[in-house]
């Protein structure tokens, strides 16, 4: 009977930090991605009527949010059409749209943005990811990484392609080390869109970390750097990767309106944000939050 109990007690307590969340949707139309900035959070925003990752409005916007509040960092100015993934080195806020590199001087806002056009058919740059003064970009429908040179944020080298892979979306890099989370840019789901890493970054050798087939969009270092947490389109969800097995967990996140379109996550200080690109809105989460069962293995 205390066995029963106790298990009753464990579920129960999951259960209710399953619910412990903040959906933000204030300002927002169509979220792509996240990025960590000051004390508060940066949204990248579409801005249009309709949902279009490769429009040519000139409508998106960035957002900072803090403390329950947010305020449009850069307004729609007619650069920005869809941004996505975002790099900050020293207030040169580097920004993907398209198939193209917007850089903005957020400190001198008299300063006009610097556009960098990538080669001709490279229309879904994704994300950006830095290794020193080497910033990587991601283009998806393609399969190419890209990598400039940033040593000078503010006039930065022209990129060059530097190594192909199935789908790459999401980036991140550490300790020389990058990994990529892969999306089938037709929407058909393959064998080899799984979440890859790549070490020796001036010589790639390129493995897959799971074996798990999705359209893997997202993804960041869990709170104690030993798992990596990855969004998924389909089926839509937000899952924990242990690095030391490789072992794939979906975390439970219980909201009233499911996630659609987990996109380019922020994880900081243990909490989650997910940008859920469909439904004009960020998920505020825990990351023991909605751990499930792989709270009680350490994961």
């Amino acid at each position: 009977m205390k066995r029963i109990i106790a298990s009753m007690l464990v579920a129960l307590s999951l259960g209710l930090s399953a619910q412990a969340q903040t959906v933000v949707s204030e300002n927002i139309r169509y979220c792509e991605s996240t990025y960590p900035y000051q004390d508060g959070l940066l949204i990248a925003n579409f801005g249009t009527e309709e949902l279009n990752p490769l429009n040519s409005e000139g409508k998106g916007y960035v957002l900072f949010w803090k403390e329950g509040k947010s305020e449009v960092l850069i307004p729609a100015d007619g650069h920005l059409s869809a941004p996505k993934g975002m790099f900050l080195r020293e207030d040169y806020l580097y920004i993907c749209d398209v198939n193209k590199i917007v850089i903005y001087h957020l400190t001198d806002r008299s300063e006009q943005p610097q556009e960098i056009t990538l080669p001709e058919g490279n229309l879904f740059v994704n994300d950006l990811a830095a290794d020193g003064n080497n910033l990587y970009a991601s283009v998806t429908n393609t399969g190419k990484i890209f990598r400039m040179d940033i040593t000078d944020p503010a006039r930065p080298g022209t990129p060059q392609e530097w190594l192909s892979i199935a789908g790459p979306n999401g980036l991140l890099v550490r300790d020389g080390v990058m990994y990529v989370a892969s999306y089938p840019a037709d929407g058909v789901t393959k064998p080899e869109h799984v979440i890859y890493e790549v070490k020796n970054l001036e010589q790639p050798v390129v493995r897959k970390l799971t074996e798990t087939a999705g359209q893997y969009d997202g993804i960041a270092f869990s709170k104690d750097g030993k798992s990596l947490i990855v969004t998924n389109w389909a089926p839509a969800q937000v899952s924990r990767l242990n690095l030391s097995d490789g072992s794939l967990s979906p975390l439970a996140i219980d909201l009233p309106q499911g996630l659609v379109g987990p996109a380019d996550i922020t994880v900081r200080d243990g909490v989650i944000y997910i940008p859920d690109l469909p439904n004009s809105r960020v998920v505020i989460v825990e990351e023991s939050a909605g751990c499930g069962s792989c709270c009680s293995s350490g994961k």
